[in-house]
């Protein structure tokens, strides 16, 4: 199985290195920042603050925001429709369990839903995932 994590819209640079590691761990194949997601590496920065981020999401990543293939997106939608045409699956780690779509991860089910390659997406701390990306 192929993974594309896509993370949008996570505020803590801790959890960007946070998830950074864990996507390096399960071999994903890339991982996608979009929104306000804090950028690894970011040339739009001055160089002290650049320096700053990257020492923050260091500390959570340990290094793993250098092992993987990771880019930004500045329009998301049109990047997840391209996906979509290329055959990616687009799937949703979210905790709201009443969407009628939603399976748990220990569903019997939820293998028979995937296929081999999935794009999922991570958003928002607080908030889950932005309803205009999955509708």
């Amino acid at each position: 199985m192929e993974i594309i994590v896509v993370l949008h819209n996570i505020r803590s640079t801790y959890n960007v290195g946070a998830i950074l590691r864990t996507a390096e761990g399960f071999g994903a194949a890339k991982v996608i920042l979009s929104g306000y997601t804090p950028r690894v590496h970011d040339t739009n920065l001055l160089p002290h603050l650049r320096a700053k981020l990257d020492r923050e999401l260091h500390k959570t990543a340990l290094g793993a925001e250098d092992m993987l293939d990771i880019y930004s997106s500045d329009d998301i939608f049109s990047k997840l429709s391209e996906l979509k045409t290329e055959g990616w699956q687009i799937v949703g780690l979210e905790n709201n369990i009443t969407d009628g779509r939603l399976f748990k991860l220990n569903s019997p089910n939820l293998k028979s839903h995937l296929n081999n390659k999935i794009v999922l997406i991570l958003g928002e701390e607080v908030h889950g995932i932005n309803r205009d990306l999955y509708d």
